[in-house]
């Protein structure tokens, strides 16, 4: 699997990207829930599916 990250522009410390994968593209900086033992902690269900996660 093949994945690769471009670095599409910078401002001071900030930068923005798009990591490309086998399966889309991630624009970078992203917001991406994390569920740990099946639970995303601190955030209400509503919160969670508005993301579209």
């Amino acid at each position: 699997m093949t994945l690769t990250f471009s670095l599409l522009n910078t401002a001071g410390a900030a930068r923005r990207g798009r990591i490309d994968t086998a399966h889309g593209s991630i624009e970078t900086p992203v917001f991406m829930p994390v569920g740990t033992a099946a639970t995303v902690k601190a955030m209400r269900p509503e919160d969670v599916a508005s993301t579209g996660a």
